[in-house]
């Protein structure tokens, strides 16, 4: 029989999931409560997690609420748009970067306090267990784990609001229905996901696209003209928009302010979870969208081809490892240290034309660009012999002249 537990450390809200949860960690548990909220700039007010974990008995000083948007943005999206990171093309990895920081700052938290276990609130179904547990256990190997999904014996939404009522937890207005899709947000993004996401033959209705809290307006919705920016990089990393520098946190929030404005970053998409099913969500990207545009746009002129190349082979498998949760893993760390020394030269400016949705380059140029136009032009010859390329051409053309005169032996050709 497991050892009972003293303190646990619980991944916090404050919403009507993670409060019934604190109760049910009391209640199942009989132990202490630690409560953490972090702030990755998910755009709500936090300040009423602190009062609903006091109302449930949570004492003063076990309550932890931290500001994490520049850790975030500095020390995890920036590393991970190093690598130029798409999973499936596509998904820029929003949720997913996230949960590795949490788990991190949950695990400092448990040896702060001497707590011996943490808890999440994430399904069964989904991602986010191992990308919690997995960085858990990276991180403190003998930390025990509570998962509330795969332990209790709630069948429903039905059943936790009656759950919640039983123990005079507030049910927020609208909160007794299902809801219309569940939201999860960051400073990077927003993902909403589930109900009237679950069919993906059905366009993604104006209720997910066009709510209260969306992150980016839809293209029709963007203004009939242009927006100019300039992104400066710096080893990799944006550092300014327009020549003012900014902090990591706040610059991808003015790039989220001008994407969302003009209708950037809306992505209808269909991703392979990690255990094993297929999901549907509408992601919302826009500061994302255009910092991605612009780093691969400034590695265009200051990478050497043969680095561009091998990066791009790195990358879905970087990807994969951000997205199955393996970021405190040795091989995250070694791809990470290959990336990061291709960035030194990756320094420069970047002009962007934002409308209705797209992200176009106009524009870049570095101090330690490797493109030239004396080169590459067509009135300048630049140094370079044009006769040059035949004995190029030649010896890539001999082992196909080769086999051409062997298979005509054989009667190929015939």
């Amino acid at each position: 029989m497991a050892a009972p537990v003293k303190k646990v450390v619980l991944a916090y809200s404050g919403g009507l999931d993670t409060s019934i949860i604190l109760k049910w960690l009391q209640d199942t548990y009989n132990c202490e409560v630690v409560t953490f909220t972090a702030d990755l700039g998910q755009g709500e007010e936090l300040t009423p997690a602190r009062e609903k974990a006091l109302a449930m008995g949570v004492k003063p000083d076990n309550i932890f609420i931290d500001d994490l948007r520049e850790e975030f943005v500095r020390d995890f999206v920036f590393p991970m748009f190093r690598a130029n990171t798409l999973y499936e093309g596509q998904y820029l990895l929003g949720t997913s970067i996230a949960r590795p920081l949490i788990a991190k700052r949950q695990i400092e938290i448990a040896n702060m306090v001497g707590a011996d276990a943490v808890c999440h609130g994430a399904t069964g179904k989904g991602n986010d267990q191992v990308r919690f547990e997995v960085s858990y256990y990276a991180l403190k190997p003998d930390v025990r784990v509570i998962a509330p999904w795969r332990e209790w014996d709630f069948q429903g939404r039905p059943d936790l609001i009656a759950y919640a009522k039983k123990h005079g937890i507030p049910i927020a207005t609208g909160k007794e229905q299902d809801a219309p899709f569940s939201i999860d947000a960051n400073l990077l993004h927003t993902s909403s996901e589930g109900m009237v996401l679950e069919d993906p033959d059905i366009e993604v209705p104006d209720i997910v696209k066009k709510r209260g809290d969306r992150r980016t307006i839809t293209p029709e919705e963007a203004p009939d003209r242009a927006t100019y920016i300039t992104v400066s990089f710096e080893r990799g990393d944006a550092s300014s928009i327009d020549g003012e520098k900014l902090s990591p946190a706040t610059l991808l929030k003015k790039l989220n302010d001008v994407g969302g404005a003009n209708g950037v970053g809306g992505l209808d998409l269909v991703e392979n979870r990690y255990v094993g099913m297929k999901s549907r969500g509408f992601y919302e990207t826009p500061g994302g969208t255009i910092l991605w545009q612009a780093h691969r746009a400034i590695e265009s002129i200051t990478l050497d081809r043969g680095a561009m190349h091998l990066k791009d082979e790195l990358m879905p498998r970087y990807a994969s490892i951000v997205y199955n949760g393996f970021w405190w893993t040795p091989e995250r760390k070694m791809l990470q240290a290959a990336i990061d020394a291709s960035q030194e030269s990756v320094t420069g400016e970047v002009r962007l034309k934002i409308y209705k949705g797209g992200v176009s380059v106009v524009g870049r140029s570095s101090p330690y660009s490797l493109y030239s136009k004396a080169l590459v032009g067509f009135d300048e010859a630049g140094g370079y012999n044009q006769a040059d390329a035949e004995g190029f051409i030649k010896l890539n053309a001999l082992r196909l002249r080769i086999a051409a005169e062997r298979d005509r032996k054989i009667g190929k050709n015939e």
